[in-house]
């Protein structure tokens, strides 16, 4: 149930001025799309009257299927903490996607993110997250156009008069609690001109919408700042890349079911069979926690980024670390997702993954305590450890080999999925880089 009505929300537009009302929805690779109105059609978009051309966005529909409607959750309801230059204020509406028949559109994501959560509910699970994503801030050039060049020095935790982003930053975090995000901290990473904001866990449908949201606030404040903000996961070469460790964990009836103080780490048996899932399906989710060519470039030893799918309670090698709080604050840390990952499809994923684990109590191996990164290929081989995919299209490949993560993102979805990720190993395979020419050009 709603805990904002109809009424509600008109008196809320009226009070604030409220001029444009953003319908937003994400397509099937991530990206944010808006059906702007204007606050007369608002008492319609409530009543779900709303519609758009599904055949417009990359994924959806086909032309002649094309008409979709746009059903708002009326919790999501919130005022964007900046005007336009018209004057009035802006405020968000975050939507479902439906057919012309009433029944959801099943190559929506935030319906797919739905479906699984109901398969939790009915197990008697609420599953929370909480996401660290990272970003980079970047200089314009005279024309507006992003550089790679940083504003700054910066290094992990920075304070001061180094960080010239932190300007940026603050004015993001100041905009995204006004909306009514529970910021836990925000801080300089360790390349220049990197940035993390973490998130306060919350049930995992209003996480995937303030990630969605998220992204779309730190690129407008940024560009305020004369700042272009990428979650290009390695932007530079030789710097640590720009993850979204994922914290997750399930609650029955308010309590933590992972947490079991009788163990020797404080977990209980569901939490070792959540992970024993994950660990199961990690290499297939890949393609949908990492989703671009670029994840890849960041998914390398050497840089913080996990490599090797195994588990730890202190080993930040490892594809799963357990974080050191217990009680109600136990939780898994998957540290291999990326902010280029669509979180509604990335929160489904993990979480019927973990499920498949506790349904069918499957064992997670030992944990790893050492480092992995410097173990031979003989001791890994003896662990069992296994890599995760080196690139997008192996990926693709493995995910098809998975037929719980398949039916998860359902036909539409993964089909549309493939097609466009395949066509992106294409175009990328057959380019002809700068790297090949400064080899090549002249050596032979």
């Amino acid at each position: 149930m709603s805990s904002l009505s109809k009424t509600d929300i008109l008196k809320m537009a009226e009070e604030n001025n409220v001029k444009f009302i953003r319908m937003q929805f994400t397509d099937i690779l991530g990206i944010v799309k808006n059906v702007a109105i204007t606050v007369q059609q608002l008492e319609d978009a409530l009543d779900n009257k709303i519609m758009f051309d599904g055949s417009s966005v990359d994924g959806f529909t086909r032309i002649q299927e094309s008409d979709m409607y746009l059903r708002p959750d009326y919790d999501t309801f919130t005022l964007f903490p900046w005007r336009p230059d018209e004057g009035g204020t802006v405020a968000r509406l975050i939507c479902d996607v439906y057919t012309p028949e009433g029944k959801p559109f099943s190559g929506g994501p935030r319906n797919v993110l739905k479906k699984a959560l109901e398969e939790a509910e009915e197990m008697g699970f609420e599953m929370n997250v909480g996401p660290e994503p990272e970003f980079f801030l970047f200089q314009l050039d005279e024309n507006g156009e992003a550089t790679t060049i940083t504003h700054d020095n910066g290094g992990y935790f920075d304070l001061g008069p180094v960080d010239k982003g932190e300007n940026a930053r603050r004015n993001i975090v100041l905009a995204l609690e006004e909306m009514g995000f529970e910021v836990e901290a925000s801080h300089h990473e360790v390349a220049p001109g990197q940035h993390e904001i973490d998130f306060k866990y919350a049930p995992a449908l209003r996480t995937a919408d303030n990630i969605a949201t998220f992204k779309f606030v730190t690129k407008s404040i940024a560009h305020q700042h004369g700042l272009h903000a990428t979650f290009m996961p390695k932007p530079i070469f030789g710097e640590n890349g720009s993850g979204m460790h994922v914290h997750q964990s399930l609650f029955k009836n308010g309590e933590n079911v992972f947490y079991d103080g009788d163990d020797r780490l404080g977990l209980s048996k569901t939490a070792y069979h959540y992970i024993g899932g994950i660990l199961k399906h990690a290499r297939a989710i890949a393609a949908i926690t990492n989703p671009s060519i670029n994840s890849y470039k960041r998914l390398v030893p050497g840089y913080e980024a996990p490599v090797y799918v195994a588990w730890s309670s202190a080993n930040r090698s490892a594809l799963i670390r357990i974080p050191a709080a217990r009680g109600n604050g136990t939780r898994l840390e998957l540290r291999n997702p990326d902010p280029t990952a669509n979180p509604y499809l990335a929160i489904a994923v993990m979480l019927k993954a973990g499920l498949d684990g506790i349904k069918n109590e499957i064992e997670p191996p030992e944990e790893v305590l050492e480092n992995i990164y410097e173990m031979t290929a003989d001791r890994k081989e003896k662990l069992q450890i296994e890599s995760l995919p080196s690139n997008i299209n192996e990926a693709v490949d493995i995910l098809a080999g998975d037929e719980l993560i398949k039916a998860t993102l359902g036909k539409h979805v993964y089909e549309h999925f493939v097609i466009a990720k395949k066509a992106e190993w294409d175009a990328y395979r057959t380019q002809v880089t700068n790297w090949e020419l400064e080899q090549y050009l002249t050596t032979f």
